[in-house]
């Protein structure tokens, strides 16, 4: 066949553009078509509607303490640059801050703080690099065979290099996080609700999953060897803190799977030294596969130096009690130097001194201590009773579709008035779902409504098919994520006034677990997963139906609907403090770009550095430059 010309090669593509369309739109006609009954057959026993700002005033005072609290939105900013042979890096989060005040006969009032640029927080940190030395930095890079090592044979241009580095993304989380962190400690904002743009437990699966991969620890951690009270972070360390959420009243961490190591951890540092049959008994464990698990654990701790084990009684080691302490440290160091210090004691904040040399930082190292940071946040919003809020504006999540409808219909809980084929047919994510049943159901459905909420653990977990009623699996090589962390949900928060058929989007919402409120014996779902040749009872919190009490609930999402811009068609329904987070977080960044624009042109129009330019520059800026200047001759 014969190279065909442009014009030739353009009509082909146009078609089949639209040939791909057509099908596209064909196949949202016959989904949408499925979406007819979806509320009577589906929906109705769970959305729910008509929150009562009566009650949320009630909650406010038992929660909180008072009728009026101090709010945060945080969002954030990132930006990167090649500046001749050297990458810059930006990253940065901000604030928009508030009161809340309750009333019983009426809708909360939102006012938010003026002069919101000075007086609001925000943290921000840059990092300068040179191009060779991002691939040792950033794991985007970092071999899977050979961690230790950079493949010669993959081919890494500077061009692929700057496009596929993540340290601004990573610069940016760690702002995020630690800023929200921040502001929970603060005694004199008395921050009590902190909202933030992103999925709380979706951000904490994917930080335990950036940081799986022991084999890399060794290699590419600089965290590993680094003193704090005197004493090395070592593996052990970063293995228990990757999973240091504690909390007695939800039986955090659970005595099972992978969670189960951690557990016995937390046991021996609460309860001292104990033998086999008591941890047993204090773990709830009777059955002979699962106390067999716990024997193997604990010969596996005692073997990694975790656990001591003399005359069958078992102790942790006690620079593992420090464990939790010195990660804190740790954090709050590195943390204030990164986005608090102007005199460090290293040329960049992504070095680190470890026995008088420095070292950088990896992405994997932030990612540790972004982990860490949401870890050490979770555990002060439980002390202090701060209500946590995640907001997703656009989501891809398919797990109401696929996790929660087939495991409440499995354990009788919902009846099905949809057919299987129908209900397959459905639009393939929770959000365009939702949207269009909330647009052909508008005389029923009334924002603001909510989902009921369920347990952000249903995301990884499916019905056991084999095993039936009362038992799920795990979605990925069977592992199910921490129970009773997060709970998720999806609302819709305004409608026009005009036009009852036009709404905002639809919104993924996740919060913290407060076990006063959630973990009452109605909601808890009791269901099993056999794992390790073992089967493990798995509790999850579900509210069950749209009519079960839920009092955080009630409160959050009459906070997010006041707290909805009516007047702002650009962020109609969504969140006001995030919308003003992020037009904050965007002025920075805007601010950031000039100043390093305006540093290359200082550097491009230096007398003294000009013999230098040639050859610092690279072949495509250089190409630029001597094309603008030819546009602005012409």
């Amino acid at each position: 066949m014969g190279v065909t010309s442009i014009s030739k090669a353009l009509e082909r593509t146009s078609s089949t553009l639209k040939l791909g369309a057509a099908a596209q739109v064909a196949d949202y006609e016959q989904r949408f078509s499925s979406l007819k009954n979806i509320y009577d057959g589906l929906l109705s026993n769970l959305v729910r509607m008509n929150f009562s700002n009566e009650e949320a005033y009630e909650t406010a005072k038992e929660f909180f303490g008072t009728d009026c609290v101090r709010f945060a939105g945080i969002d954030g900013t990132m930006y990167s640059r090649p500046l001749f042979d050297l990458v810059i890096f930006f990253g940065g989060a901000y604030s928009s801050t508030g009161t809340i005040a309750f009333t019983k006969n009426g809708q909360p009032k939102v006012s938010y703080d003026e002069r919101t640029l000075k007086k609001n927080a925000g943290i921000s940190s840059v990092v300068p690099t040179y191009v060779n030395e991002i691939p040792d930095i950033d794991q985007a890079f970092f071999e899977a065979e050979q961690p230790g090592e950079i493949n010669p044979n993959k081919p890494l241009t500077d061009e692929s290099i700057i496009s596929n580095a993540t340290i601004a993304n990573w610069i940016m989380t760690f702002a995020e996080h630690y800023l929200a962190y921040k502001l929970a400690l603060d005694s004199e904002q008395q921050t009590r609700v902190i909202l933030l743009d992103r999925s709380l437990s979706i951000e904490r699966a994917s930080l335990i999953y950036d940081t799986a991969r022991s084999d890399l620890w060794q290699a590419k951690s600089t965290l590993l060897g680094y003193e704090v009270d005197r004493e090395p972070i070592d593996v052990n360390d970063l293995m228990i803190a990757r999973q240091c959420i504690f909390n007695p009243k939800l039986n955090l961490p659970p005595p099972r799977a992978d969670y189960l190591s951690h557990a016995i951890i937390h046991l021996t540092e609460t309860k001292g030294a104990l033998n086999e049959k008591q941890i047993m008994s204090k773990l709830g464990i009777e059955d002979e596969k699962r106390a067999n698990r716990v024997k193997r654990y604990l010969n596996r701790l005692a073997k990694r130096g975790i656990l001591q084990e003399e005359n069958g009684t078992y102790a942790l080691n006690p620079k593992y009690a420090t464990t939790r302490k010195r990660i804190s440290k740790l954090v709050t160091l590195l943390g204030d130097r990164f986005f608090f210090s102007e005199d460090t004691a290293t040329s960049n904040v992504m070095k680190i001194l470890k026995k008088g040399k420095e070292h950088w930082l990896t992405t994997l190292d932030i990612a540790f201590l972004t982990l860490f940071t949401l870890q050490m946040l979770i555990e002060e919003c439980w002390k202090r009773k701060i209500l946590l809020i995640g907001i997703t504006k656009d989501t891809a999540a398919r797990d109401f579709k696929r996790q929660l409808i087939p495991i409440m219909h499995s354990e009788g809980l919902l009846k099905m008035g949809i057919s299987d084929e129908d209900f397959a047919k459905l639009p393939n994510t929770d959000r365009m779902i939702l949207q269009s049943a909330s647009i052909l159901n508008h005389r029923r459905i009334k924002p603001p409504w909510s989902l009921i909420e369920y347990d952000s653990a249903v995301r990884t977990m499916f019905p056991d098919r084999e095993k039936g009623k009362g038992y799920v699996t795990g979605a990925i090589k069977n592992r199910i994520s921490m129970e009773k962390t997060f709970l998720k949900t999806y609302v819709q928060l305004s409608e026009a006034r005009t036009d009852p058929i036009l709404r905002s989007n639809v919104l993924l919402v996740d919060r913290l677990v407060y076990p006063e409120y959630d973990c009452k014996p109605d909601n808890i779902l009791r269901l099993f997963n056999e794992f390790g040749g073992a089967t493990e009872p798995l509790e999850i919190i579900l509210f069950k139906s749209k009519d079960a009490p839920n009092e955080i609930q009630n409160l959050t999402i009459t906070i997010l609907a006041a707290m909805a811009p009516s007047r702002i068609p650009e962020a109609f329904g969504h969140n006001k403090p995030l919308f003003i987070a992020d037009k904050v977080a965007k002025w920075n960044y805007g601010q950031f770009k000039c100043v390093v624009d305006t540093t290359a042109d200082w550097i491009l129009n230096n007398h003294k550095l000009r013999r230098f330019i040639f050859y610092m520059s690279t072949f495509r800026e250089r190409r630029a430059s001597i094309e603008a200047a030819r546009r602005e001759a012409v």
